[in-house]
C-alpha cells in the first residue's frame, strides 16, 4: 500500500484544469510563496495520510470525470506516490492528468527533485513556476501569476526542453 499525505480532494473541480476534474491537494510545500491561496497546505506534518488506492477509488466514482489534477502543497515532494497514482488512473481509462508545481520544468528535467521525472512521465500538462504575487493575473486560465507556464509534458520529454501547451482548453 502506497501512502500519501494530502490536504484534501475535490471530486468535481472546474478551477484546476478543463472540464470536471478530480483534484488531489497534497500536504507540504517548501516554497511558501507570498500570497499563496493554499497556505494551509505548507506544513509537511499537516493534513492526513491516506492510501493512493482510496484516492483512485474516490476519483473514479465521478461518471463525468474529464481528468485528474495534482496540486498542493507541492506535488513534487511526493512525486513517487503521485506517479504511481497517475499510472493507476491511466490504467483505469483517465487520459488527462495535470500537475501544478512551484518548480521550473527545467529543474525537474535536470533531476534536481527526487522522483520528478517519474511523475513527469505520467503527466500530460504541467503548470510550472512559483506563484508571484506581483505578477498575479485574473484573466489567465488555470494559473495564478503571469510567470507560470502551461507545459505540454509529452512534447517536453521528447524535446528535452520546455514546450508550451497549445491545447486551447488550457490557454
Amino acid at each position: 500500500m502506497t501512502k500519501i499525505r494530502i490536504a484534501g480532494t475535490v471530486n468535481d473541480s472546474i478551477t484546476d484544469g478543463p472540464g470536471l476534474r478530480y483534484a488531489v491537494f497534497v500536504q507540504g510545500c517548501p516554497h511558501n510563496c507570498k500570497g499563496c491561496h493554499n497556505p494551509q497546505t505548507h506544513d509537511f506534518a499537516g493534513g492526513k495520510e491516506t492510501d493512493i488506492s482510496a484516492l483512485l477509488e474516490e476519483g473514479l466514482q465521478n461518471p463525468l470525470l474529464c481528468g485528474v489534477t495534482f496540486s498542493g502543497g507541492e506535488p513534487m515532494c511526493q512525486a513517487h506516490a503521485l506517479a504511481e497514482l497517475a499510472k493507476m488512473f491511466r490504467e483505469s481509462g483517465v487520459d488527462d492528468i495535470a500537475c501544478y508545481t512551484g518548480y521550473l520544468v527545467e529543474d525537474l528535467l535536470a533531476g534536481k527533485v527526487s522522483g520528478a521525472k517519474e511523475l513527469l512521465e505520467q503527466l500530460d500538462v504541467l503548470v510550472d513556476g512559483p506563484f508571484v504575487q506581483k505578477e498575479r493575473c485574473y484573466d489567465a486560465k488555470f494559473k495564478g501569476s503571469s510567470n507560470q507556464r502551461v507545459i505540454d509534458v509529452r512534447a517536453t520529454l521528447k524535446e528535452g526542453k520546455a514546450v508550451l501547451c497549445t491545447d486551447e482548453r488550457w490557454n
